[in-house]
């Protein structure tokens, strides 16, 4: 814990009203805590396996995930028995549902007929028995269009369970303790294909959990420049990454609203920005707001290393141990210019700008979830680097970032920023990385996005941009066969990044940006669009 002038201050989970979600590997259990998260409650994810015993905080409630397993086959994934001493109210969902049963006497088989899709649920009010019972559908009326997405089912109710909800297919849809808080609900509440989704979760927060409705970013941005100040100390030095992007310059001006010129902005140029990005990004952060900012042009570096490589994950691990050595010298060498003024002192810390989705897609643990990717900014640092990692933003989904940012007095303009990777242009060239194919996928980027924003539509896309394919294609330029690239644009809408959708940009833009990248892009003759949707695909294609 660390202390403010004696004062201690904590991370959120102990500061604020906090909901646990164990994940049993569901795709939507993000959802549950983006739900919590717009009823201004504080909840954090762990794995189902994590080890409540040696937890030194306590949640007011905990909800369990749906989960792609069956509760009665051997492995399947199951919470430790201390759940049920941490005295707290239980919401379980799906899986979860499944897991309080199997807990309760093993009651759950494979169903006759599957559910997916749509259900309509038939609400059970319970009048004279414990004053709990009924709370988790307090003003949802008697019936729900509800999401259903399961294969199992309740085979009979547990042992001093009530019935309080029910579909055509599942007679125990939704169950709760007689005596204790415990409750099941068969469908995903979380998804918005469920009405009143956000109404059950803030009745089981607030009304059974007593949860405060605290969590602000005023209020978290607040605290957090109060625990920086205290982890840092009154003379330490932070030295932290920045790209342009809206988590790195939020991170950065929080840091700086910290300790002021104790923190040290780099910006690493990597060969893989986008076109004039470090130009921009050094007018901006100096100019506009105040940082204290070094350029390290480190292209030929980066560049060197990556020739050759084609697979993504190896290119992603050269571009983060150039990243973390390039910090290491630069840490060296502001630290031996500072020596001798009021700013000397060694740099000890690194800041980065890990948010919680990065934090959920790098959990890895034996059972229902796997590493999808590794994120250059997510797991620790190696042993080697001699710096302290400091994450205030790591609590944080995007659109949160977004609003404190707004509150720190950061430009819209740039709050508003689409996402650029760590790994930058790296990612966005399938295939080997040579000078020549940067050039050719930073023209279109460019062409792609001077086109949104001619149209208007940038702030209605959360994130778009060019990719470079692997492939080629015949066409006929001037009337001369060309065997030219082939460019894939992509555009996604999303509120938090873990799941999106494609944008319809329609035809007659298409068709305006093809002409233009076509046109003006030596090196391509034809360009695709990418409409996948996250899940199954995610938003960069590497």
């Amino acid at each position: 814990m660390a202390s403010n002038n004696g004062i201690p201050i904590d991370e959120p989970h102990k500061t604020f009203s906090t909901i646990l979600v164990l994940d049993f590997g569901s795709q939507y259990s993000h959802l549950i805590c983006r739900r919590l998260r717009d009823l201004n409650i504080f909840s954090v994810m762990l794995a189902c396996t994590a080890k409540l015993s040696e937890l030194d905080w306590t949640p007011v409630g905990v909800i369990l995930s749906g989960g792609p397993y069956s509760v009665y086959e051997d492995g399947a994934p199951h919470v430790e028995e201390d759940l049920y001493k941490l005295g707290v109210p239980i919401l379980g969902i799906c899986y979860g549902l499944q897991e309080i049963a199997w807990r309760h006497g093993r009651n759950v088989l494979a169903g006759q007929h599957r559910e997916y899709g749509h259900a309509r649920l038939r609400i059970q009010r319970n009048e004279g028995k414990a004053p709990h019972i009924d709370k988790l559908f307090e003003g949802l009326g008697d019936d729900l269009e509800v999401w259903m997405s399961h294969g199992d089912k309740l085979s009979n109710l547990p042992a001093s369970f009530t019935v309080i909800a029910e579909t055509d297919n599942s007679p125990f849809a939704a169950i709760v303790h007689e005596e204790k808080p415990y409750y099941g609900i068969q469908w995903h509440a979380e998804v918005t294909h469920s009405n009143l989704g956000s109404k059950l979760f803030e009745n089981f927060a607030v009304r059974i959990c007593h949860a405060r409705q605290d969590w602000t970013m005023s209020a978290f941005g607040d605290q957090e420049i109060n625990r920086i100040r205290a982890l840092v100390g009154s003379k330490g030095q932070v030295i932290g990454a920045v790209s342009g992007g809206v988590d790195s310059t939020v991170a950065a001006k929080l840091m700086h609203s910290a300790i002021g010129s104790r923190f040290h902005a780099v910006l690493v140029n990597n060969g893989l920005l986008r076109l004039n990005e470090a130009e921009t990004v050094h007018e901006t952060l100096t100019a506009h707001l105040g940082i204290n900012l070094t350029v390290v042009d480190a292209s030929n570096r980066f560049l060197t290393d990556l020739k050759g490589v084609t697979d993504p994950e190896q290119k992603r691990k050269i571009i983060g141990k150039n990243f973390i050595d390039v910090f290491q010298e630069t840490a060296k060498s502001i630290a031996a210019e500072a020596e001798g003024s009021e700013s000397a002192g060694p740099i000890e810390w690194l800041l980065q700008g890990t948010l919680y989705p990065d934090v959920i897609e790098s959990i890895s643990f034996r059972g229902p979830s796997a590493t999808i990717k590794t994120h250059h900014n997510v797991g620790g640092l190696p042993a080697a680097m001699h710096l302290k990692l400091i994450e205030p933003l790591r609590e944080l989904f995007k659109d949160e970032v977004r609003v404190l940012g707004e509150q720190l007095g950061i430009p819209s303009d740039l709050v508003w920023r689409h996402p650029f990777p760590g790994p930058g242009l790296a990612i966005r060239i399938l295939g080997e990385v040579t000078p020549s194919q940067l050039a050719i996928v930073r023209q279109a980027d460019h062409i792609f996005i001077d086109e949104i924003r001619k149209a208007g539509l940038y702030r209605k896309i959360s994130q778009a941009f060019a990719a470079l394919l692997p492939l080629k294609a015949v066409g006929v330029m001037g009337d001369k066969r060309v065997h030219d690239q082939i460019i894939a644009l992509r555009a996604v809408e999303t509120t938090d990044f873990m799941t999106a959708t494609s944008c319809d940009l329609g035809q007659e833009f298409r068709q305006r940006v093809s002409t233009r990248i076509v046109n003006e892009v030596e090196g391509v003759c034809r360009v695709f669009e990418d409409i996948t949707s996250k899940p199954p695909g995610t938003i960069e294609l590497e």
